[in-house]
């Protein structure tokens, strides 16, 4: 039995596409614009992310966008996946598992004022420093 050519010349493609990430993808600063409002996205401990089912990726300046976002377009972003920035290390964390501090001396982009640690005492630490509360 002989395969038609368009298998053979479709398999190289799926192969390549089955290897990409699926997770949350590094920000460009200074290049990524945030999807909500629009601002070049120039501190990565505020930048957020949030990954819809179907895979698009969508960037955000500020966890305060990325609510607003989310509020805005609830059909488009259900089940999606949220990434916020461990504050200490700069890596991805999924929302649901980072401890936020907000308030108090924290400063960011859009006025959402909020950042997350992966490690709660961490957390509890800055937010003492930084004079600010812990959300959850």
């Amino acid at each position: 039995m002989k395969f038609p050519k368009i298998i053979l010349l479709a398999l190289p493609f799926l192969a390549i596409m089955s290897c990409q990430e699926s997770g949350p993808k590094d920000f460009l600063l200074e290049k990524d614009q945030c999807d909500n409002c629009k601002m070049t996205i120039t501190d990565l401990t505020y930048a957020t992310e949030l990954i819809t089912e179907k895979g698009r990726v969508y960037k955000f300046d500020d966890i305060s966008c990325m609510t607003m976002y989310e509020n805005s377009e609830a059909d488009k972003v259900k089940n999606s996946k949220k990434y916020v920035i461990n504050a200490p290390t700069g890596k991805f964390l999924e929302l649901p598992k980072a401890t936020l501090i907000t308030g108090g001396s924290i400063k960011s982009p859009m006025g959402g004022n909020t950042q997350a640690f992966e490690n709660k005492e961490a957390a509890q630490k800055a937010a003492a420093t930084l004079g600010a509360s812990i959300i959850n």
